[in-house]
């Protein structure tokens, strides 16, 4: 498994968020593009970038910010944050390796499915985001996880499964920015049943355990920005999961 480390970026600062509200927010002292250097340094491959304000906005807005973390070089870059349309996607692809796709694999899945086959499955990655309902089951959420739907998460699979896609960003909305563990379960059942998708767990990450433990459950990748940002993982204990380490 690799770890991605996530950089989320609002009014062109480093930020996270607590399960994606925007009015619980912590910021952060550091430069984007001088964080994105320190992960090159310490052996991550690609880079997870947030335009929490794109998000927000239905539109990017941080471009000038996203352009300084690409020129250090490097490292893959996977963006998303205000993807809504052909022109937006347009912009990120131009800037990133990889554009994240969330609210419009829900509300314009028909457009989504032609992108995938037409850009094929490495250029895409979907936000397929959730908040488990009451009995357990995992429903999307779009809009900045500002909005629930009763679409469930295994549906979209299924359904984007038919378009070649390979690559999935899952986030437990309850656990991201917490800091109390991700929802290991939930991964590890998703690998099980879609073996030809690699999964990206993205919330709650804590500490090494969080990272091993994602690991056996077959993720393919572990999201983690504010464990990283906070220190509360050493170096020694992230090489196994940083390929340039």
């Amino acid at each position: 498994m690799e770890l991605i480390p996530a950089i989320d970026i609002r009014d062109g600062r480093c930020v996270r968020l607590l399960r994606g509200e925007f009015d619980r927010v912590t910021r952060y002292d550091v430069d984007a593009a001088e964080l994105a250097a320190r992960y090159r340094d310490m052996g991550a491959r690609w880079l997870h970038v947030v335009d929490l304000d794109g998000a927000e906005q239905g539109r990017p807005v941080n471009l000038p910010t996203i352009e300084r973390i690409r020129a250090i070089g490097g490292l893959r870059v996977q963006l998303g944050g205000g993807i809504r349309g052909e022109r937006e996607l347009e912009q990120a692809l131009e800037l990133a390796d990889r554009a994240v796709i969330g609210s419009l694999a829900v509300t314009a899945p028909e457009q989504t499915e032609a992108w995938l086959r037409t850009l094929g499955p490495e250029r895409l990655t979907l936000a397929l985001d959730v908040r488990l309902d009451a009995d357990g089951t995992p429903r999307l959420t779009t809009h900045g996880w500002t909005r629930a739907t009763a679409l469930a998460l295994d549906e979209a699979i299924e359904r984007y499964s038919a378009a070649g896609l390979r690559h999935v960003l899952c986030t437990d909305v309850a656990r991201d920015g917490a800091l109390e563990g991700p929802n290991v379960e939930l991964y590890r059942r998703c690998a099980e049943r879609f073996p030809a998708v690699a999964f990206q767990a993205s919330g709650g990450v804590r500490d090494a355990r969080d990272l091993e433990a994602l690991a056996a459950a077959g993720a393919a990748a572990a999201i983690s920005g504010k464990a990283l940002l906070e220190g509360r993982i050493t170096t020694e204990e992230l090489e196994p999961f940083l390929p340039g380490a």
